[in-house]
């Protein structure tokens, strides 16, 4: 489970891939609430924009942002079932996060080392997830907020190396380039054809 990454920095790949501009930062190093890029288009207007979303998707109905702190990741299995993501979902609410790299534990020494994992072609990530709005009750502020999907990782050659060695292997989904349009514009059922390892460019240690 991805609960800490570096965003990316490169306005660079942001502005050729996307034509868009990659928005100021204060710190790259992301945890749980913490504000981030995302890239998300808009069904009704059929704009694609970017801008900070905070990491950990805040529901409408939750009573406060601290929420977040709980559902930075979600399972693709249940994405569709789980009250604080279904509406995201279903309401096609696809988003990418722009990540040089994410960490997970590697067990393989006997114990947890913190791994940083990049592409192998050390281009950004973009990596498959879902957000929502939720407005702060205390000050009518309107706030988007976004978690990382996740999928089983028995298959994939190499992120089948990280989490103990009794959990189950799960991984986030960065998405190859050539799939960053399908991402965008994919409805529910077309979003879970997407959500496999072949769609994970390579990867390694960073």
């Amino acid at each position: 489970m991805c609960v800490q990454y570096l965003t990316t920095v490169d306005v660079k790949w942001v502005k050729n891939r996307f034509d868009l501009n990659l928005p100021l930062i204060g710190t790259h190093d992301v945890f749980p609430t913490y504000p981030s890029p995302i890239i998300l288009k808009s069904h009704n207007t059929e704009r694609t924009a970017i801008g900070l979303a905070r990491f950990g998707l805040l529901p409408a109905w939750a009573k406060e942002e601290t929420f977040g702190k709980k559902t930075y990741n979600a399972r693709v299995e249940t994405v569709n079932e789980k009250p604080s993501y279904q509406s995201a979902w279903q309401n096609r609410h696809y988003a990418l996060a722009l990540v040089d790299s994410f960490y997970e534990s590697c067990y393989e020494s006997g114990k947890a080392v913190r791994t940083r994992i990049k592409q192998v072609n050390d281009e950004p990530m973009a990596i498959a997830s879902i957000w929502d709005t939720w407005t702060d009750p205390e000050n009518g502020e309107l706030v988007v907020s976004f978690s990382m999907l996740t999928i089983n990782a028995d298959s994939h050659p190499f992120m089948k190396r990280f989490h103990k060695p009794e959990d189950e292997k799960r991984t986030v989904v960065p998405m190859r380039t050539e799939l960053f349009h399908s991402w965008l514009n994919a409805t529910p059922k077309t979003a879970l054809e997407l959500l496999n390892v072949y769609s994970i460019p390579d990867l390694t240690i960073a």
